[in-house]
């Protein structure tokens, strides 16, 4: 933590200069943050120097090219920046400018179509992958939209479920209060018919007299006719048969 302090005082008096550094709480969180803050403050200092020292790297090849190019126009067309128009310099200035634009290392026609060409070939690759990119899109918002509309229908279904599973249990709780409500209304009519029958039976009422008895003798008389319409009709049968001729000689003799 000691080597982490004295960087950390190091940077802060590189940043405060001659003003005073405000008192902060000495402790490893606040140690570890300030000591993280001044390593990526210096790698940006250090990538500033570092742009700083290229652009004027780059200014000093173009100087030398301007001056190359002055002597160049001097010696061979006996030209100087004083002695050109305004619509020359002008054109200078359009040269110096797209070189600039183009990061290009000279002016020379070789250097522009390189870095046109370049510009072009990113802008190509930059067009597929925006081209890529929208089919991509398309694709997944297709897929979205499918995923969306099948969660609706979902949860439609999963309504209409739980719509029919609350009829369905308030249905079969009616049924069970209703088949409780008969069971009990059965039990008390079996209780009230054995009391009956006990008063009547205390009364002197025989028991071949309760509904019971009642119910097993109907049932009895019910068999009795049915078999009775049974010889009924057989016996019908006979009587419908045409008389014998010994019972007409019988009839005839007597």
């Amino acid at each position: 933590m000691e080597e982490k302090l004295q960087r950390i005082a190091l940077w802060l008096k590189k940043i405060y200069n001659n003003q005073p550094i405000p008192s902060f709480e000495v402790n490893k969180r606040t140690v570890d943050f300030l000591y993280d803050l001044a390593e990526r403050n210096e790698a940006r200092d250090m990538d500033v120097s570092l742009l700083i020292e290229d652009m004027k790297q780059k200014a000093t090849e173009y100087e030398a090219e301007a001056k190359y190019l002055q002597g160049l126009f001097a010696e061979s067309l006996a030209l100087s920046l004083s002695s050109l128009s305004s619509k020359g310099t002008s054109y200078l200035d359009v040269l110096v400018n797209s070189a600039m634009i183009l990061e290009t290392k000279d002016t020379s026609l070789v250097s522009f179509f390189c870095a046109i060409n370049d510009m072009t070939s990113e802008l190509y690759a930059t067009e597929s992958k925006n081209r890529k990119m929208e089919l991509e899109l398309r694709d997944r918002m297709k897929k979205l939209t499918g995923a969306l509309m099948l969660e609706k229908q979902i949860r439609e279904d999963l309504e209409k479920t739980e719509k029919y599973l609350e009829f369905e249990k308030a249905k079969a709780e009616y049924q069970l209060q209703k088949t409780k409500f008969l069971k009990d209304k059965s039990e008390d009519f079996k209780v009230r018919i054995k009391a009956a029958e006990d008063q009547l039976t205390a009364t002197g009422l025989q028991k071949s007299l309760t509904h019971e008895s009642l119910m097993n003798l109907s049932e009895e008389l019910a068999q009795l006719q049915q078999e009775t319409a049974s010889v009924k009709k057989q016996l019908q049968s006979y009587l419908d048969l045409p008389p014998s001729p010994l019972e007409d000689n019988h009839c005839f003799y007597r």
